[in-house]
């Protein structure tokens, strides 16, 4: 089993690579929540469970026109819990292009991410 040091670098590589779908089906846990923001942008809303988790995912990058860049920051971890710092400059068909900044806290148990949640400026 996975230590939460090894799934945080892990996902921090994946993310990296732009392969979030990939992280999902390695790291996260069946019955994972993932919590948004109150009034992010683009409607995109709290999901709970891994079929929900793609589906909110599937709709983010839907709506993304262009990405011009992005990075993922080194994890921070602290007992089963780890911080990932992440930025992203893209064009989205709903608002325009956006430069974000944002700390994304996730929490392993079992060697699996059970919980993971977004802190961002909205508006």
């Amino acid at each position: 089993m996975m230590t939460t040091q090894e799934i945080a670098e892990r996902l921090a590589t994946l993310c990296r690579e732009g392969k979030g779908k990939q992280a999902q089906d390695e790291l996260y846990a069946d019955d994972a929540k993932s919590i948004e923001m109150e009034g992010a942008p683009g409607g995109i809303g709290n999901a709970e469970g891994m079929a929900e988790i793609r589906e909110k995912g599937r709709k983010f990058n839907d709506d993304i026109e262009a990405m011009h860049g992005g990075t993922v920051g080194d994890p921070i971890v602290a007992g089963d819990w780890f911080a990932l710092k992440m930025t992203m400059d893209a064009t989205f068909k709903s608002h325009g292009r956006t430069q974000m900044e944002e700390i994304c806290v996730y929490q392993v148990k079992n060697g699996k991410i059970v919980r993971e949640q977004f802190f961002y400026n909205v508006g």
